[in-house]
């Protein structure tokens, strides 16, 4: 007998000559007007709506990453605009693809070791075993030679002000759970046994991925947490080259200072 195909089924949306629905809700009556971007994007992600508490946590996590200055990928998307101004979806997907384990990307990663390391623990873990089981996987890390995510910044220290907001407003709306606990631990396990105090601070990517943990988001989506705020950053960093262009001062001084060496 010919194999059953899988009935091809989407519950995200469908809609009519009249009216369009997202998982089941009118966009027109229910959604224009009523929710922010931020509540219809945990609705895309979890099939809901989010509780009042939820809302304004998954907020925060979309603003962190939004802007940090003219970052690599800041700089990507205004060459590509410049090569490419009839693209604008062009120079913000040039800027997105370096969303990544060196920027931006890392709640991902950050998601995944709190969820694997806590998989299997009892959900009242105490503040003793959370710190033994922070310093076991610092301990692994060191000793595979792994980078532990989550943890340190180049320019935000002894404490990233990101991390630090991120966790007040957690804790403002009962989301201090056993995730944020444990992200905290693996910092202070890490300034600890790599002897680096005050060095390797939670960072705004480990507090998004605790924060994730505790909304119960799937680890392998919180990369995209980073890619929705990062998308609005790169938007207005074109807004931004319409009224101030650097684009081409940045791509002409490269060219300059590279190519300096040459023999005249």
């Amino acid at each position: 007998m010919p194999e059953r195909r899988k009935r091809l089924r989407s519950d995200m949306g469908w809609s009519d000559t009249t009216q369009v629905h997202v998982q089941g809700i009118d966009l027109v009556s229910d959604i224009m007007g009523k929710l922010d971007l931020g509540q219809f994007a945990f609705l895309e992600i979890c099939g809901r709506l989010p509780t009042v508490a939820e809302s304004v946590v998954f907020n925060a996590l979309l603003c962190t990453l939004v802007e940090h200055g003219m970052t690599p990928m800041a700089i990507a998307t205004r060459l590509t605009y410049l090569g490419a101004p009839e693209s604008l979806q062009g120079a913000v997907a040039a800027g997105l693809l370096g969303v990544g384990s060196t920027f931006a990307g890392t709640a991902e990663e950050s998601a995944r070791l709190l969820h694997e390391a806590l998989d299997g623990e009892p959900e009242d873990l105490s503040d003793c075993a959370s710190r033994e089981l922070a310093q076991h996987l610092v301990a692994t890390r060191r000793e595979q030679r792994r980078p532990i995510p989550g943890i340190g910044h180049n320019l935000h220290k002894p404490v990233d002000p990101r991390a630090v907001r991120l966790f007040e407003i957690a804790a403002e709306h009962g989301f201090s759970g056993r995730y944020v606990r444990l992200m905290k631990d693996v910092a202070e396990a890490a300034e600890t046994l790599l002897g680096k105090p005050g060095r390797l601070p939670v960072n705004a990517t480990g507090a998004m991925g605790a924060l994730a943990c505790e909304l119960g988001i799937p680890w392998r989506l919180c990369r995209g947490l980073a890619v929705m705020g990062r998308a609005v950053g790169l938007v207005g960093h074109i807004a931004e080259e319409l009224r101030n262009p650097l684009a081409r001062e940045i791509w002409e001084r490269v060219e300059e200072e590279s190519s300096s060496h040459r023999p005249q």
